[in-house]
């Protein structure tokens, strides 16, 4: 058990690693595609890598088509990608990066505040909530980066907030999945394929003309990285983080994110990084441990979850 935990929090690093450094691949494409042309090509990439995948690998593992679990899926993917996503993009045109960056870190803040209503197997803990206070304060410092102005812009901060909504009821409906029934890839698969159908109606709406030259060999590799790795493979690392250990652990790790993208940002864009920033950073690594520290025996026992629920 412990060992499956161990990778399942490597899992949850590696994705987190991968989905910092995003921000720097999308910044570029934007000179060439609008948020909604870079959504649906890196998800419709990510489905079909998932479904050659699930097609060779899972042959054996197909079910029956189930109503309730599909409704999960559905909701799973018009939360965690066509809520989550799109509203994150629209927001960056309405309000300041910055904004969108520290609303959208609060997603674990979010889901702490929602899950112990609907998941009675992962209570809410004091060293959660203590984590989940620093890891805020440490996102904020990382954000800034030695800017202390912070402008509100309404309407495009409400909307990164709704986001982190999305990602809060993504993250708990995961664990409604029947995972004994579907493999990991296969859900995963089918939620990628309803949070594409669930973006359509905004690609007749708004601004969608691709051409064949705006795919450079950089815009394809950076396409290639941002569709199978992280729209494909880091749904399915972080969905398999979230079945072992947890609603809360595995949110625990988005804190890192702005960390992974301040770095990035100063090696490839050589952007500035200030003493207000790593004092974020270590704030953001104390908060994270202290989430995922386990509380001591007398605790544990008044908060036992039974094998079949892990």
């Amino acid at each position: 058990m412990n060992k499956h935990r161990t990778i399942a929090h490597g899992l949850a690093l590696t994705t987190i690693v991968v989905w910092g450094t995003t921000f720097i691949a999308t910044k570029i494409l934007l000179e060439a595609f609008t948020p909604i042309e870079i959504l649906l090509v890196r998800f419709i990439m990510g489905f079909l890598g998932l479904a050659l995948y699930d097609a060779i690998i899972n042959r054996s593992s197909r079910q029956p088509w189930n109503l309730r679990q599909e409704l999960l899926f559905a909701g799973a993917g018009l939360t965690g990608v066509t809520m989550y996503y799109l509203l994150e993009n629209i927001a960056l045109t309405m309000t300041y990066a910055s904004n969108v960056g520290i609303l959208v870190s609060v997603a674990p803040l979010t889901t702490a505040l929602l899950a112990p209503f609907f998941l009675k197997e992962e209570p809410l803990k004091s060293n959660l909530i203590l984590g989940f206070i620093i890891a805020s304060v440490g996102v904020c410092l990382v954000m800034f980066n030695g800017n202390v102005e912070f402008q509100l812009s309404l309407a495009g901060d409400a909307l990164a907030l709704t986001a982190t909504l999305g990602w809060a009821i993504y993250c708990i409906l995961l664990r409604k999945i029947d995972t004994t029934r579907y493999k990991v890839s296969t859900y995963t698969k089918k939620i990628l394929f309803y949070g594409i159908i669930f973006m359509l109606p905004f690609v007749f709406i708004g601004e969608f003309s691709i051409s064949t030259t705006d795919f450079t060999g950089l815009n394809t590799i950076l396409f290639l990285f941002l569709g199978f790795g992280a729209s494909g493979a880091c749904f399915v690392s972080w969905n398999s983080a979230i079945k072992t250990l947890g609603v809360f652990k595995t949110s625990a790790y988005i804190y890192l994110t702005p960390l992974i993208t301040l770095f990035t940002a100063a090696i490839v864009l050589d952007e500035p990084i200030t003493i207000m920033a790593l004092g974020g950073c270590l704030l953001i690594l104390v908060g994270l441990y202290l989430s995922e520290r386990k509380n001591s025996p007398k605790q544990c026992k008044k908060t036992i979850i039974p094998e079949s629920a892990q």
